[in-house]
């Protein structure tokens, strides 16, 4: 009896299974149309019927973003269903339907079958791989640059896809090959020359390359703008009233540092003398020792009041300059994805120089901050700076500064063409030391 009762189960279960077997094309093709379904909803909800792209709706870079993601797992959902489907019917044949009808399962009508197929059509077939990638990505590591598939510039064309095992962005110093360059950039050339759909890579790599040039010179104005409004709104807003709040005109001290005394005297004495000259050269009679004293008192007042303005200003210049540091890097903390951005617009415009053109530049940076004549413009920014916060220039810090900084700086470039530079343009490394002799 208990065997019997155990046989039963054992049967219903193959059963049930067999029936579940037998239901997959069925249940795949279902759940393809209803993740479609998701899809059209979307659309006809966030993108008014039209496929979810930048340019059917004014969204931001996050915003898209979120619908992308999503957009990418209901088409694998679909996808992944629609594989199942076909499977299921390739191993389907006549008599396992046969079989199905004695277990009682109905297949659908083939008309409703044709229509779910034809929707999911409609709809998932205007997406394409290069929609359904991130705009990040797209923008930080596009499979082709408009400098790099344009025939018209016929010395940088990569190749039109990599298969990377990783998801980082490889840059041009990451790359090495056995080959000569040219031989793969000829190669690659003619692929691209026959490629029929060369064209349409050509628009969207121009798109995506002024995206990422939009988005890198935006940036850079970001990090410009943005500290230099938050110094002047903190000076005038927050700073200012706190600094003459405590800062009494009648109780501030005049001179925050010799300099500034020693800079004081020297006006008042220029003052004094200019007086004199004036005097002699005019042939009127000799000054009036009262009037000239009084003359000096007013030039002393005048000066008092404009180092006593100075010295505000320096100690409002260095807590304004500390909000402008905060926004800066609150600026950076943020931005990780326009950084990423940013080094790879770098990288586009300094490697798609020519080799003299980068030998220039180098050459330009290194002797105006490393060079022979640099020293006096280290000083100069270095007064500058001390000047602005109203500190006094030491003139030992200043030279030891000059000593060290532009010399480890110096290091640094030398370093960087050693290890970068001349692995990827070693030509552009010998007309730099051709200038350089």
């Amino acid at each position: 009896m208990k065997s019997s009762v155990f046989s039963q189960k054992i049967y219903s279960f193959l059963l049930a299974a067999y029936r579940w077997y037998l239901l997959t094309p069925e249940r795949s093709l279902d759940e393809a149309y209803q993740t479609a379904l998701k899809i059209k909803e979307i659309e006809d909800q966030h993108f008014q019927g039209k496929k979810i792209s930048p340019d059917s709706a004014m969204y931001s870079s996050s915003v898209m973003e979120y619908f992308r993601a999503d957009l990418r797992k209901l088409i694998k959902n679909v996808r992944m269903r629609l594989t199942e489907f076909k499977a299921s019917r390739w191993f389907s044949n006549e008599s396992k339907q046969q079989a199905a009808i004695k277990a009682g399962i109905e297949y659908p009508d083939p008309t409703l079958v044709l229509k779910k197929l034809e929707f999911i059509d409609q709809v998932i077939g205007k997406y394409t791989e290069y929609d359904l990638q991130s705009e990040f990505d797209n923008i930080v590591n596009p499979s082709i640059t408009i400098a790099e598939n344009n025939p018209i510039n016929q010395t940088n064309i990569t190749p039109k896809s990599v298969n990377n095992n990783d998801n980082k962005p490889k840059r041009k110093t990451d790359s090495t090959g056995i080959l000569p360059r040219s031989i793969l950039t000829t190669i690659t050339r003619l692929q691209a020359e026959l490629d029929p759909n060369s064209e349409k890579d050509v628009v969207q790599n121009f798109r995506q390359t002024q995206k990422m040039t939009i988005l890198s010179v935006r940036f850079i104005l970001l990090l410009i703008i943005v500290p230099l409004l938050t110094h002047q709104i903190a000076k005038a807003a927050v700073v200012g009233p706190v600094v003459e709040h405590f800062r009494k005109p009648e109780s501030a001290q005049i001179f925050i540092n010799e300099e500034m005394e020693e800079e004081a005297l020297i006006e008042l004495e220029r003052f004094a003398e200019k007086i004199k000259f004036e005097n002699m050269i005019s042939n009127a009679p000799p000054l009036n020792p009262e009037l000239l004293e009084e003359k000096m008192q007013e030039k002393a007042q005048e000066l008092a009041e404009e180092f006593r303005r100075a010295s505000s200003n320096a100690i409002k210049n260095v807590f304004a300059d500390i909000f402008s540091v905060i926004a800066f890097i609150w600026l950076l903390v943020i931005s990780k994805s326009s950084i990423s951005v940013l080094k790879d617009f770098f990288d586009h415009i300094v490697y798609g120089l020519s080799d003299s053109a980068k030998a220039f530049i180098i050459i330009l940076f290194t002797d105006v901050f490393v060079g022979f004549h640099s020293p006096h413009g280290w000083e100069v920014i270095l007064e500058g700076v001390s000047r602005h916060w109203g500190l006094p220039a030491n003139r030992d810090f200043i030279f030891l500064f000059i000593a060290t900084f532009p010399v480890i700086l110096d290091t640094i470039f030398k370093y960087w063409i050693f290890r970068y530079l001349n692995r990827i343009s070693p030509s552009a490394v010998a007309t730099y030391h051709n200038m350089n002799e």
